[in-house]
């Protein structure tokens, strides 16, 4: 109890300055040749330190990170349970998988976050234009190098209800209009950690499972594939968590 205490006494100390640095690094030197991979790593470290002060672990099999190292040409679709699941995410993904996240256009022109999420080459999803925000988003990752993958939330936005909410069909049409597979991602337990409204998580353990590829081929009913999608996330998520994810 005392060592969690002082861990978080910390980051109360340590964590503005953290973020700060974050944020405003890419004002300095966001474009150095090489800045956004040294800047995602840098960022990894960060989510890294801040579980250990939150005293927060997470479980993935060797066999998961092994396969995040070598994935190629994919969209990585994962769920979203609480404010921990990028923290995690950016954890445990090795240095040699390169990623970006989709995040909705006003979190990225916050003011405080606008440049660090420029430097980090976030994907600014603007859910107010409908076909053409898709059609933006088909095109900055058709022109990713193949070692790159988007990180797009496939319920839109957090789960509030057990098992899994319905899903957006946004990266399965991604990954169907680019050529890419799905990289389904599987996150369980966050909010048991961190329910909505708590500042602090309680300590423990987040789990998350890596599915393999799945492959949308560019005629398949988008609706079927999304429902494939969905059953097999959903499968993975009940296992972990002893619920019971309604069909649709």
């Amino acid at each position: 109890m005392l060592v969690t205490l002082a861990k978080r006494c910390l980051l109360v100390l340590l964590g503005p300055f953290i973020f700060l640095f974050v944020a405003f690094i890419p004002t300095i030197c966001g474009k150095r040749p090489g800045f956004r991979g040294w800047f995602w790593r840098t960022v990894s470290r960060s989510c890294s330190w801040l579980l250990w002060f939150l005293d927060v672990d997470v479980d993935i099999s060797d066999a998961a990170i092994e396969a995040l190292r070598t994935d190629e040409n994919s969209v990585i679709a994962v769920n979203h349970r609480s404010h921990l699941d990028g923290f995690s995410m950016l954890h445990v993904i090795p240095s040699e998988k390169w990623v970006t996240f989709g995040a909705k256009k006003e979190l990225c022109e916050a003011a405080l976050l606008k440049r660090g999420f420029d430097g980090a080459g976030l994907l600014k999803i603007d859910r107010s234009k409908g076909r053409d925000a898709l059609s933006s988003l088909v095109q900055s990752v058709d022109i990713m190098p193949k070692r790159r993958s988007p990180i797009l939330f496939v319920e839109g936005t957090r789960a509030s209800k057990p098992g899994l909410p319905p899903f957006k069909a946004g990266a399965v049409l991604v990954a169907q209009k680019t050529g890419r597979a799905v990289r389904p991602f599987v996150i369980s337990h966050s909010d048991k950690l961190l329910p909505r409204g708590k500042f602090f998580p309680f300590k423990g353990t987040i789990h998350i499972d890596v599915l393999d590829q799945m492959l949308f081929g560019p005629d398949e009913d988008t609706d079927a594939c999304v429902a494939r999608l969905r059953g097999a996330m959903a499968a993975a998520y009940d296992a972990q968590t002893g619920e019971t994810t309604e069909d649709l």
